[in-house]
């Protein structure tokens, strides 16, 4: 491994001094206002998963604009433009997610969505809970800046503006999964890829970093029990499927708790729906559980699917009941796992761009991000940065996916530095 061949100080030297002419930080104050404007455009009109129409014709026109080989269409709505140097070395890919959630805004910004969207058959309001316009202003302002300096750059580019990271509506498929089958990480061949999350928790100014596991697998299943219907007041004439779930929900947490070494990663199995019955005096015949399974390891994942099926099976069986699982039930995304070698090589851009301090280690978080599929395929990393303003206590901060969710447009600037940096460094360290 490169990290077991190049010590924390040489790495420390490669990423410290500029290779380039172009002074990033006055770059990024440069275009600070141009950011801020697109931020609030994409804010002021979200779209939902699978429908960013009009947000991918906005990216794209401004991509075209910029002279930049660009692709549309990619996994519906999803836009990839291609950066060539002309000269070799490294392709490098960047990744900002483009959907919006249907939640409604509670926020008194001049600039707040009032959009209307349909999920499920359903009207809903839409917006950008989770900082996806964020997102893609700072690609943008990357790509200005990188297209600016293409002289001073080797290898090749990639910037992809990936639709549905919230989930595709139920009956599609979307998002970086799709991507990475249409071979948005081919033709060229990507070597690594970066992506940024803007967290509304996290002060501006900060970047946070976890090698390793640094968000959770997602497993959704679901059970169905079989049993034996009977009347309410002779239980003994009925298989229950009732009690048999009831213990099967107990049962299911001694998998976290009893079987699974917490003290090196976290993992979480919740059931989250119980259907079963219409009567209080009829025990039904059939039960459904739907729940979600979360690891950060890939030992513990086989291990809490090992343990899904076990237990299931036996107290089932010992029930005189059957029963079902499906596992994953209609999506599932890997562990977000950040590539050792790559975050500590990247540390020191990190650290520079950031200030020292500025950079943080940060603990797993059980969410899930399907920037995952791509890091499956090459070396990738993912990052957080602050969005928090600094007088808002971090417990007072509105959460993500909520309608109260708001993130500082002071935070973009960093992200902006940091995707130029890390695409820079890397190109520049990459033999």
């Amino acid at each position: 491994m490169r990290t077991q061949l190049l010590s924390a100080a040489v790495l420390l030297a490669l990423s410290s001094f500029s290779h380039a002419k172009t002074d990033v930080s006055e770059a990024a104050n440069a275009i600070e206002k141009d950011v801020i404007q697109w931020r609030h455009h994409f804010h002021e009109h979200p779209e939902l998963s699978n429908r960013e129409y009009d947000t991918a014709k906005y990216v794209a026109k401004y991509l075209k604009g910029l002279g930049l080989e660009v692709q549309t269409g990619v996994a519906k709505t999803g836009v990839v433009a291609v950066l060539d140097s002309g000269k070799p070395g490294p392709v490098v890919a960047l990744r900002a997610d483009m959907d919006g959630l249907p939640v409604p805004e509670e926020n008194d910004l001049s600039w707040r969505s009032k959009v209307k969207g349909e999920y499920n058959g359903k009207e809903v309001p839409v917006m950008h809970a989770c900082g996806h316009d964020t997102h893609m202003a700072m690609l943008m302002g990357a790509a200005k800046i990188l297209t600016d300096m293409k002289d001073e750059l080797r290898g090749q580019i990639k910037f992809i503006f990936q639709p549905a990271e919230e989930g595709a509506p139920p009956g599609e498929m979307g998002g970086a999964e799709v991507m990475v089958k249409e071979g948005v990480l081919k033709n060229p061949d990507v070597d690594v890829v970066f992506g940024l999350h803007i967290s509304a928790g996290l002060d501006i100014d900060k970047v946070s970093y976890k090698p390793g596991g640094a968000m959770a697998a997602v497993d959704p299943f679901k059970i169905v029990i079989h049993g034996k219907q009977a009347h309410g007041a002779y239980p003994w004439k009925s298989v229950d499927p009732i009690v048999t779930a009831a213990q099967m929900v107990m049962s299911l947490q001694t998998i976290v708790s009893r079987e699974i070494k917490l003290i090196d990663d976290a993992a979480v199995v919740t059931v989250g729906s119980i259907h079963g019955g219409n009567r209080s005096n009829i025990i039904p015949r059939e039960v459904e559980l739907v729940g979600t399974i979360r690891t950060l390891d890939k030992k513990a994942r086989e291990h809490v699917y090992e343990a899904m099926e076990r237990k299931v099976k036996g107290i089932a069986d010992s029930m005189g009941a059957e029963a079902e699982l499906t596992l994953p039930l209609d999506y599932s995304y890997p562990i977000t796992y950040n590539d050792p070698e790559l975050t500590m090589q990247m540390l020191p851009t990190l650290q520079r761009t950031a200030g020292k301090d500025g950079a943080v280690l940060a603990k797993a978080v059980t969410g899930a991000e399907d920037f995952s599929f791509y890091q499956e395929q090459v070396p990738g990393l993912f990052l957080w940065v602050g969005g928090k303003p600094l007088d808002v206590p971090e417990a007072d901060a509105p959460a993500h996916h909520t309608p109260e969710f708001y993130v500082d447009d002071k935070g973009m600037k960093l992200g902006v530095k940091l995707l130029t940096n890390m695409t820079l460094d890397y190109m520049h360290q990459a033999n």
